[in-house]
């Protein structure tokens, strides 16, 4: 009873609420409050504050949240390993990755894998935005650029090219520039990240590094929708080469500034600050180690 109760404390905290994690559980409110007053009383401290409207974690609360998940894996493995075998892998995997890398190679790599092991389940979240990994509970990312959060595990796994590009008729209508300086004259088309906003583009020619900031009339935090206004011709667009090698071969997008190559940006695997990884999660974060590094 005692790792059912953390479970649905593990729910109560994801889904936000009591009422939303009974609804999710299938229990009624004044049970899943029963069960949350047992699991405080068996450690005799409170996990949660709790109002009308809102819950937060207090700070043995927040111990428990990040011990248990660990915990719960291991016996979700034991018991999967005693039930299919110790090589079969089961259970379910939540992955975060980037928009154009989920589409164009994470969901070819989730299908190969699954193919190997059909007892697995994958969630994916994809999000070009910045993810509380720990707080949705997701087992591994998959993320460009520098990590500022020291606490999480980092596995590198290689770089991004990116490639500057607009439309045929953008082109047409207002020229394509010869140096990077250029693009001060021209609408850019911004990703943000978070609160920031990706208007520092970097090109080197010749060991030489040229650092210009841009700007433009739209700004969004989602990488498909930048690249549907590249190809609508409303700008020029900083993509990664995972989103805009297909449009370039095909003629739907035009590469600019071609001798002023923009510097990769490094790949990471990040995985929550835990003591350990469940067999699946490593098997599945090696078999992406290996499909990502063969894209190079």
């Amino acid at each position: 009873m005692l790792i059912d109760n953390i479970s649905l404390f593990l729910l109560i905290v994801e889904k936000g609420s009591l009422a939303a994690a009974a609804r999710e559980a299938g229990l009624s409110p004044t049970t899943v409050s029963e069960r949350l007053a047992a699991l405080e009383a068996h450690y005799e401290v409170v996990l949660l504050n709790r109002t009308t409207r809102s819950i937060s974690l207090t700070e043995e609360g927040r111990a428990l949240f990040e011990g248990a998940r660990t915990v719960l894996s291991e016996v979700e493995e034991l018991d999967s390993r005693i039930r299919t075998g110790a090589t079969m892998l089961s259970g379910l995997i939540r992955v975060s990755a980037p928009e154009d890398l989920g589409r164009h190679v994470i969901s070819g790599a989730i299908a190969r894998f699954q193919a190997e092991h059909p007892l697995i389940s994958i969630d994916l979240h994809l999000s070009d935005g910045y993810v509380d990994i720990v707080g949705l509970g997701i087992d591994l990312a998959v993320r460009f650029g520098s990590i500022s959060d020291s606490s999480l595990r980092v596995r590198h796994v290689g770089s991004r090219k990116r490639i500057l590009c607009a439309s045929s008729a953008y082109v047409q209508t207002h020229g394509a520039p010869e140096a990077p300086a250029d693009l001060k004259d021209h609408n850019c088309l911004l990703m943000r990240f978070g609160q920031n906003i990706d208007n520092s583009w970097t090109f080197v020619k010749g060991g030489v590094k040229h650092v210009v900031t841009v700007s433009g009339n739209l700004i969004a935090n989602d990488g498909a929708l930048v690249r549907e206004w590249a190809l609508e011709g409303r700008g020029i667009a900083l993509k990664s080469e995972f989103d805009s090698a297909d449009d370039i071969r095909d003629g739907r997008l035009i590469a600019l500034l071609p001798d002023f190559e923009p510097p990769g940006s490094p790949l990471q695997i990040l995985f929550p600050p835990s003591r350990a990884q469940p067999r699946r999660v490593r098997v599945f974060a090696d078999h992406l180690t290996k499909t990502i590094r063969a894209l190079h």
